[in-house]
């Protein structure tokens, strides 16, 4: 007579409690927002267009964070530099209203290149295009670790191939790299869509509000809405905005398993 043997999977059991902590004030929110307060001022006009407000420039972002970053990601890749590397990692390391403040410093006339800006009649204070450069530091060091490690992990066989047959680094990654590699760098560049999308601490304090016309003129980024509504009306609005917030930020996250997913799918 066989006997079975049961085996107490610890690690699994800690890994779902421990999951099941990390998700509980989403959940809360989500219950209170949707459920319980469902304050009319959380679904307002002014948090739609607040929205549309955090999602043109989370995703504006993103996009530069992709042209700008991907050869460094590859670069990074290829030759180690401590340098380079640690200098990437900042961003993520300090508070990020230190990063509000060094783009307003950035921005005036007291810097060569705030002067510069001026003169072409650029001003990143209470400026979609404030917002927006903000986002791109926050965000670009989450793109490039995870462009990175794509990159690293590829077979360097057709890589070392263009290279006998005449090709440039630069004409590798945007000829074939790139391209063989466009699902995993949208699963990459969503991941940063999603760090940009919860930004606060420096669009606080360089682009607290949009005052510049005529689009989005009196607009705040969703975070910082959010906040607001909790100092003036106190958590029930704060909470219905913060769960039509999370809502809407979940389908980053889904479209990236989904993406790796189906990456994983080719492979086998």
């Amino acid at each position: 007579m066989n006997r079975r043997h049961f085996h107490f999977d610890a690690i699994g059991v800690w890994t779902f409690v421990s999951i099941a902590i990390l998700s509980i004030p989403t959940v809360l929110i989500l219950y209170y927002g949707l459920a319980v307060y469902r304050s009319p001022a959380g679904f307002g006009t002014a948090v739609i267009v607040s929205m549309l407000l955090t999602l043109l420039a989370a995703g504006t972002s993103t996009i530069a964070v992709f042209i700008l970053f991907t050869p460094a990601a590859f670069h990074l890749s290829r030759q180690k530099n401590d340098i380079l590397e640690t200098a990437t990692d900042i961003p993520v390391s300090i508070p990020h209203p230190i990063i509000g403040i060094a783009l307003l410093l950035l921005s005036t006339k007291l810097t060569p290149f705030g002067r510069f800006l001026n003169e072409l009649g650029i001003n990143l204070f209470y400026t979609i295009q404030g917002m927006i450069a903000a986002l791109i530091i926050v965000s670009a060091p989450i793109y490039i670790r995870s462009a990175q490690s794509l990159f690293s992990a590829r077979s360097r066989d057709s890589e070392l191939f263009a290279y006998s047959m005449g090709a440039s680094r630069f004409r590798y990654l945007f000829s074939i790299l790139i391209p063989s590699s466009s699902r995993e760098l949208l699963s990459a560049s969503l991941t940063s869509m999603a760090r940009a999308i919860s930004e606060f601490g420096s669009i606080a304090v360089i682009a607290y509000i949009v005052t510049s016309p005529p689009i989005f003129s009196g607009t705040m980024y969703m975070s910082v809405l959010i906040y607001q509504y909790y100092n003036y009306y106190g958590p029930q609005v704060a909470v219905t905005a913060a769960a039509f917030m999370i809502v809407i930020s979940i389908a980053i996250p889904v479209a990236v398993r989904l993406l790796r997913r189906g990456g994983h799918s080719n492979v086998h």
